[in-house]
């Protein structure tokens, strides 16, 4: 019984990680939109990765000492960030390119099921009608809560690409939590994101040597300074690094669920700002917390199971 107490325990820990990950990481969308008035694209996100890694360092040195930083595995948190989180997120902006806003989202809103496959290929997790029933709903929860035009999905390479992103983001965090498993989340997401900023920095220099679009880097005024901060500490650094505790407590296979809420959590934060209420996104959240919960329901076992366990 304690176990079982234990176990509801680190689950709803876990959930509330996973929710908090998601409202941080929310804040990066209108942050984000002001920015790139002005930013180009992979300037902003070289420097927006640049800063949470900073940010992260600073807070592991003040937390543990500037000594623990050395008995970090760099190396290898290098290259899980680099192709997990680093060429996943660039392969979304990618899809979305080839194809449009409508088309990218689907592919994100299929994370879920490619966390799912992650966890019955690799950790031998049995799937449960509920678990299943759970999935689905998540998946129509988010985008219902996305707005999905159906109209305007392209299938193709773009989406294809989609897919692989989704993929490589949700190995990333599963990577993260299963290679380090003696590391406290604050330093999983540490050495991953150095990865990340490593891989976007790559891309920017690219661009500039190949003088491509997207490489403006314009004199930040104070608003852009907090924008840059609202963007790289909290929607990036806070994110990741109680999206990766969530993750070791609930697997990525639940926590991706998480993220399809991140359209009803943007409409919240515009709500702040004088936007108005959507109640279809508000419906979308509702159907994926129902999915949420009965993805992690346990079935309930039958008198004759129980009087046999009694024996």
């Amino acid at each position: 019984m304690w176990s079982k107490l234990k176990t509801q325990n680190s689950a709803t820990s876990g959930n509330l990680s996973c929710m908090l990950a998601v409202g941080l990481f929310s804040f990066g969308f209108p942050a984000a939109n002001s920015l790139l008035e002005t930013w180009g694209l992979f300037s902003l996100i070289t420097v927006r990765n640049l800063l949470g890694f900073l940010f992260l360092v600073g807070l592991m040195a003040f937390k543990l000492g500037i000594g623990s930083l050395r008995q970090l595995p760099w190396v290898k948190g290098f290259w899980i960030g680099f192709f997990g989180f680093g060429i996943g997120s660039m392969l979304l902006l990618l899809a979305q390119s080839m194809t449009n806003a409508v088309t990218a989202a689907l592919a994100a809103a299929t994370m879920p099921i490619c966390a799912v496959a992650l966890e019955v290929a690799l950790d031998g997790k049995r799937l449960t009608l509920n678990f299943l029933a759970g999935v689905a709903l998540v998946v129509l929860g988010g985008l219902t809560a996305s707005g999905i035009q159906f109209g305007d999905f392209q299938l193709g390479l773009g989406f294809l690409i989609g897919l692989c992103s989704a993929s490589l983001f949700a190995c990333g965090s599963r990577a993260t939590v299963k290679r380090f498993p003696e590391l406290t989340p604050l330093a999983r997401t540490t050495v991953t994101t150095l990865g990340m900023t490593g891989f976007c920095a790559f891309v920017f220099f690219g661009a500039l040597v190949f003088k491509m679009p997207g490489t403006t880097v314009p004199t930040p005024t104070d608003n852009d300074a907090i924008l840059l901060l609202i963007y790289a500490w909290c929607a990036l650094a806070l994110s990741q690094w109680m999206w990766i505790r969530g993750v070791g407590q609930v697997g990525i296979g639940v926590a991706s669920f998480h993220l399809n809420a991140a359209p009803f959590y943007v409409m919240l934060i515009m709500l702040l700002f004088g936007y108005g209420w959507n109640w279809l996104q508000a419906i979308g959240a509702f159907i994926l917390a129902v999915g949420v919960i009965m993805a992690q329901s346990q079935p309930k076992m039958d008198s004759t199971v129980k009087s046999t366990h009694s024996r």
